[in-house]
């Protein structure tokens, strides 16, 4: 039996339960995990809640895509992986099918990669989703090229973070976009170039002053909402604005024709164009796995519970207080 979270309804972070559950042996293709930590992602609030771009099939339900632990059995047919090495999990699961808020967890072994030396569980629960998300966009997906300036909101979140710092090493000019000036100084120590801070500032002057009147290249906007026609004004012709979020929970326009048909790239992305392609994923983790070892990519940690204080963990996930990833550690 497992420690193992929860929830019998959709609702806020008091819907979370610990039960203990039975794990079993892992099947064809699967590993057993015994976990020792576990990185929070927005997803997981938002499938908790109801919300999610997909729905839970059946309760009691279970969340968790991202932790790091060690390898306790390997099903049949498992190649690469064998009992007592340190591994993580990539976000590539349906939360209907595996899950890992959880003492021991089984995932499919196509979502399993090795510790990166030198992280510790916690550094290894951190670091995936965040630059995995921000290599596959920005060289992957958009082919960003050195000197291009993007902007990105939501920037003190972990993924906004790993942005700056693969912006930085790409030869990009990362702008950080913030609402408050409480997190100003914390994102120019982490790398940004420049910082805007929305409720303060009117956001397309100070990008276009920034890029000597031209906007920026690409746009990567975690919001989403009616803020894209304000972030679309700011994009340089040919550039794109690229949603990889819904944090405003709000209807996202099309903007092109508000703005009178510009010459605007839109698209949708999100980490699992990534890691649902072997061949992509496999370039993706070469990347972070090499900035990670040279000391370029470094995970920031804002704080962590025990897996006892996993509703608390999802307040302040809610909260929009941290700076970095919130992590839930297990068995200490």
């Amino acid at each position: 039996m497992a420690t193992t979270v929860v929830f019998h309804e959709y609702g806020g972070p008091e819907v979370l339960r610990l039960v203990d559950v039975p794990v079993g042996e892992p099947g064809p293709g699967e590993i057993r995990v015994r976990v020792q930590a576990i990185g929070l992602n927005r997803a997981e609030s938002l499938f908790r809640a109801g919300i999610y771009i997909e729905q839970a099939r059946s309760f009691p339900a279970r969340l968790g895509g991202e932790c790091a632990g060690v390898v306790e059995a390997v099903g049949p047919g498992v190649t690469g992986f064998a009992p007592g090495e340190e591994i993580s999990t990539v976000p590539q699961f349906s939360y209907n099918d595996y899950a890992v808020y959880a003492e021991q967890a089984i995932v499919p072994v196509s979502a399993v990669v090795h510790r990166p030396h030198g992280l510790d569980a916690v550094g290894a629960a951190a670091v995936w989703m965040p630059y995995l998300t921000a290599y596959s966009a920005l060289a992957d997906t958009v082919g960003a090229r050195p000197g291009d300036t993007v902007a990105l909101n939501a920037a003190s979140s972990s993924a906004g973070l790993a942005l700056i710092d693969v912006a930085n090493h790409l030869g990009l000019r990362p702008i950080a976009l913030t609402r408050t000036a409480e997190k100003k100084d914390a994102l120019l120590k982490h790398g940004a170039a420049e910082v805007v801070v929305t409720d303060h500032e009117n956001q397309l002057d100070r990008l276009l002053r920034a890029t000597g009147g031209r906007g920026v290249e690409l746009v990567m906007d975690a919001v989403a909402g009616p803020g894209v026609t304000d972030l679309a004004r700011a994009v340089a012709p040919g550039g794109t604005l690229l949603v990889y979020g819904g944090l405003s929970g709000q209807p996202t326009p099309y903007p092109g024709l508000t703005l009178g048909l510009p010459a605007l790239n839109m698209r949708s992305f999100t980490v699992l164009e990534t890691t649902r392609d072997p061949e992509r994923l496999r370039r993706a983790v070469a990347f972070v796995a090499a900035g990670v070892r040279s000391g370029a990519f470094r995970p920031v940690v804002d704080r962590t519970l025990d897996l006892a204080d996993i509703a608390e963990a999802h307040w302040y996930l809610e909260s929009n207080a941290q700076v970095g990833k919130i992590v839930v550690t297990v068995g200490g």
